[in-house]
């Protein structure tokens, strides 16, 4: 059997599958050789080159690409997901969906994942998760993201009503699925910080803190990230420069929010806000569709295809301030303010309902 295989489906992903490969790397000394199998899922992220440099690295055994397929993409499954209008009827529904789709996903598969001793999914919500448990594979969940689970809770969101049955229906009898460790054949979740966490704690969620696997690199390990991720180093160097002269950068995070009209309106409104402050730079979120530089000519602009941790390993990278909407800003140690603007702030753009998650739990 292969050793190790994740399933990414972001460049973040992809970033926290290096810190743990190098961490092994770094463990078994002498005696390490690359083991790992790395899937691109090409679902939500376009990876462009990426796959080139990851295969470059040295890392792994070998990068696949996974043409990964979303419910819509299968009209035959359209009738299981409408209302037959009783709650037992659209239970059958869901049963009936769940074991189709994964049926469905099956030829797609770049790799027979029988054939690993572990496997690590990242955001397992995805349609991976549900193949893998119908086919009673056994593998490890990832948190999608850092803290996302604290900030948004959406395996209990999107099973709200009765939520304690579905959950048993899924982890014990593997009927329906729900993400987030509660698979039936999901060995356990990584989390960033169990103390962050809004509902009852998980028998599955294991904390295994990301900053550690951070300090923990060599320049050889953080010169290899940064190979991986950047095309041009050298402009994102000049950029990182140039707001770190400036001395009051103020670095403006995008995020896929709301429509694309409203999140328009969005950066319109917050470029207005801070550059009463300073100079502002814009850091385009990865899935972000919005065409910023058309926007905003006038703005200088981080390629959105370079993850934000990149910045932690520029030498002298300096913000006055980092500001988010809803994204994570517990780890920016190159800005001397990090703000998250938070759900008050998009109260004012779209109805509350549809970014409150935790609140409707």
């Amino acid at each position: 059997m292969k050793e190790r295989i994740y399933v990414c489906h972001t460049y973040y992903h992809v970033y926290i599958t290096l810190l743990k490969e190098l961490k092994i790397r770094a463990e078994e000394g002498s005696s390490w050789a690359p083991h790992a199998t790395l899937i691109l899922s090409k679902m939500s992220t376009d990876f462009e080159e990426l796959h080139t440099r990851l295969s470059e690295c040295g890392l792994f055994e070998e990068i696949l690409d996974y043409d990964e397929k979303r419910e819509s993409f299968f009209p035959e499954l359209d009738s299981l997901r409408s209302d037959t209008g009783s709650g037992l009827g659209n239970l059958r529904q869901r049963i009936r969906l769940t074991r189709r789709f994964a049926q469905l996903q099956e030829p797609f598969l770049p790799v027979d994942f029988r054939q690993y001793k572990q496997i690590y999914v990242f955001c397992d919500a995805d349609p991976i998760g549900v193949y893998l448990n119908q086919k009673h594979i056994r593998y490890h969940a990832v948190e999608d993201g850092l803290n996302c689970i604290a900030n948004g809770d959406l395996a209990r969101f999107d099973n709200r009503g009765h939520f304690p049955l579905k959950a048993f229906l899924s982890l014990h009898l593997n009927l329906i699925f729900i993400p987030n460790g509660y698979g039936k054949y999901c060995i356990d979740m990584e989390i960033n910080d169990r103390s962050r966490l809004i509902y009852q704690d998980f028998r599955k969620y294991i904390e295994v803190p990301r900053l550690p696997l951070r300090d923990r690199l060599t320049d050889a390990d953080r010169e290899l990230i940064l190979k991986v991720f950047l095309k041009n180093k050298a402009a994102l160097e000049q950029r990182v420069a140039e707001a770190s002269k400036a001395g009051d950068g103020i670095l403006l995070l995008t995020e896929p929010l709301c429509t694309l009209e409203i999140r328009k309106q969005i950066f319109t409104d917050l470029i207005e806000r801070y550059q009463k402050e300073g100079t502002v730079f814009l850091k385009p979120h990865p899935r972000d569709e919005l065409d910023y530089e058309t926007l905003f000519p006038e703005i200088p602009q981080i390629d959105k295809k370079v993850p934000m941790e990149m910045l932690h390993f520029m030498p002298g990278a300096h913000f006055k301030k980092a500001v988010g909407v809803l994204t994570e800003m517990s780890d920016f140690p190159y800005a001397d303010e990090s703000i998250r603007l938070g759900p008050d702030f998009l109260d004012a753009y779209e109805e509350p309902s549809i970014h409150r998650q935790n609140e409707q739990i």
